[in-house]
């Protein structure tokens, strides 16, 4: 990984209350703004499923023509139509179901298949992503119209986990993450599937449908940092760094040609030239050096306190979705870095567990003399703290000379070489326990404080980028205490925090509407031009309270020739 450092502004913080709404709409949504915040952004209204953590509301698309807003209901695998006309009261107008349609073969979408992810052409092609009832085998684009009619369907690789819909609207490109099964005798390859959409509201044909593989990346053609590792299928079939590798999640240039996909627990970006239907490059993120200033973590859950601290470990970005945006000619990728690990197989007779606690290291004899001391190994301080088994180990020494734990804990910008020109360090950290002190680092279902601190923090997952009167805005989703981070990020390598806002009332039960709104998965920007209030609006599927929420975003006039205001904007 590169690092390009800039000098940037400085930014302070002001803490204020929306005002309430409506139903699911928490009474004072916190919110926490700088000084010279742009934006204001506020809860408008949601749609409640009334399904509690059971991924009931995921991915959003938006449709202006219709006014049409789609949310994946992974519950019960399809996805949800709401009328977004009147944004304080989205309403269910339908369902689009996957199991049935048959594709262009001929063969029937089984029950039991899954909407994953949904993307909108701006004609009203609906793309739905859809997972097979048996998730190794090859999944499926299904295709409708906004009046709710199917279309057809293709089929595509295994496990396509996101889909969107290129700038021209000529093509929808898949993440086909090809996870294996849970015992892990079955591991279909990651690919990146191509399909050449019609000019009209139709479904392609299978022909249409081309895929970029890893293939070349096997063996001593992996590039240096890019993690391929773990248990590994006894199934004879070749190509085992293309089955390693799970694409997550796409973003696409502005030109439509080029394709930046997160492979997130390789901790990369691949870059797919759409043309050739080919991988062209493929490079690491790196690591996150947490011992710096800037960059630290609360690392433990059991001291009951907010305590944001450098420690001498590093972190794996491992990005979950990537956003695209150009300044200035130029084409950045902003990510969101969760963090995952690899930790779903043991049921099989080769047991596997990526993450475990740093004292469990010690107490096993694996961690390196002088890696840390005694009072660092303890609970209260970073014994807690989750880091990957399959990164930092020395073979010659038998033991983990570095410790690398799970995920930024921040958003970051790239250029498209790998060059990262601005983190946001531990600002996210930062911000929360200003805004939530009593709350700081609670999970999605359940509040506690500090439950998450040994993990992966705020935990942010979802990314979208807006532009507003000339700006440009990126929203990032924190999946665990929940709410929205934005950042002005129209100068790149000096991005600024402007607001953070949280509908989610902690107090109450988080099974009961009264809670609000909990694990932000999908985000989707929604600009005047095409918004029903002629204002900007953001989009927002939270998984664990299973509602859809729409967020008002409006401008705020300031003054920008002002000086030398408050907290760094980057921390390095």
């Amino acid at each position: 990984m590169k690092l390009l450092l800039a000098a940037c502004a400085a930014t302070a913080l002001a803490a204020a209350a929306a005002a309430p709404a409506t139903a699911a709409i928490v009474s004072g949504p916190t919110t926490l703004s700088a000084d010279d915040a742009a934006l204001a952004v506020a809860p408008l209204g949601t749609y409640e499923t009334g399904v509690f953590d059971a991924s009931a509301a995921e991915i959003v698309a938006f449709h202006a023509r219709s006014q049409q807003l789609y949310s994946v209901d992974a519950n019960v695998g399809e996805v949800n139509v709401l009328d977004a006309s009147d944004p304080t009261a989205p309403s269910l107008v339908g369902t689009l179901a996957v199991a049935g349609i048959v594709d262009a073969a001929g063969t029937a979408i089984p029950a039991g298949s899954e909407a994953n992810s949904v993307a909108v052409r701006e004609d009203g092609l609906v793309v739905v992503a859809v997972e097979a009832a048996t998730k190794t085998d090859p999944g499926w684009l299904a295709f409708f119209d906004t009046d709710g009619e199917a279309l057809g369907a293709v089929r595509v690789g295994a496990q396509p986990d996101m889909v969107t819909v290129t700038p021209d609207g000529r093509m929808a490109i898949t993440a086909d993450e090809g996870e294996p099964n849970e015992t892990y005798e079955v591991d279909p390859e990651g690919t990146v599937s191509i399909v050449t959409l019609p000019k009209k509201v139709a479904a392609p044909v299978q022909s249409a449908v081309r895929t970029a593989d890893f293939h070349a990346y096997e063996g001593d053609a992996l590039p240096d940092g890019v993690r391929v590792f773990g248990p590994t299928s006894d199934d004879g079939l070749p190509y085992p760094a293309s089955r390693n590798l799970e694409p997550e999640y796409v973003t696409v240039d502005a030109r439509s040609r080029t394709a930046y996909v997160t492979v997130q627990e390789a901790n990369a970006i691949a870059v797919v030239d759409l043309r050739a239907a080919t991988v062209t490059d493929l490079w690491s993120l790196g690591a996150k050096d947490l011992s710096l200033e800037g960059n630290g973590i609360d690392p433990s859950d059991k001291d009951d306190a907010i305590a944001i601290q450098t420690i001498p470990v590093k972190s794996l970005y491992m990005p979950d979705s990537v956003a695209s945006f150009t300044s200035r000619g130029t084409t950045y990728l902003v990510t969101a870095n969760e963090g995952d690990a690899r930790d779903d197989w043991n049921e099989g007779p080769d047991e596997y567990e990526e993450s475990i606690r740093i004292a469990d290291l010690a107490d096993d004899g694996l961690l390196c003399d002088g890696v840390l001391t005694g009072d660092q190994l303890k609970k209260g301080s970073l014994g807690r703290l989750d880091v990957s088994t399959a990164s930092g180990f020395n073979e010659d020494l038998g033991c983990y000379d570095e410790l690398y734990a799970f995920g930024g804990r921040s958003f970051s910008i790239w250029t498209t070489d790998g060059t990262q020109v601005f983190d946001s360090g531990d600002a996210f950290e930062q911000i929360t326990a200003e805004a939530l002190p009593e709350y700081f680092n609670s999970s999605n279902d359940e509040t506690e404080l500090d439950s998450r601190s040994d993990a992966k923090g705020p935990e942010p997952e979802g990314v979208t980028i807006g532009e507003v009167r000339g700006r440009t805005y990126a929203f990032v989703g924190l999946e665990r205490i929940g709410g929205v981070m934005v950042y002005d990020v129209t100068s790149p390598a000096c991005a600024e925090f402007v607001t953070y806002v949280n509908n989610r009332d902690f107090e109450a039960d988080p099974e009961s509407s009264a809670a609000g709104d909990l694990g932000p998965e999908g985000l989707a920007f929604i600009a005047a031009k095409d918004s029903p209030t002629r204002s900007p609006m953001l989009a927002v599927g939270n998984e664990v309270s299973g509602t859809t929420t729409l967020y008002s975003v409006d401008t705020v006039t300031v003054d920008r020739s002002a000086k030398g205001k408050g907290r760094p904007a980057q921390h390095r």
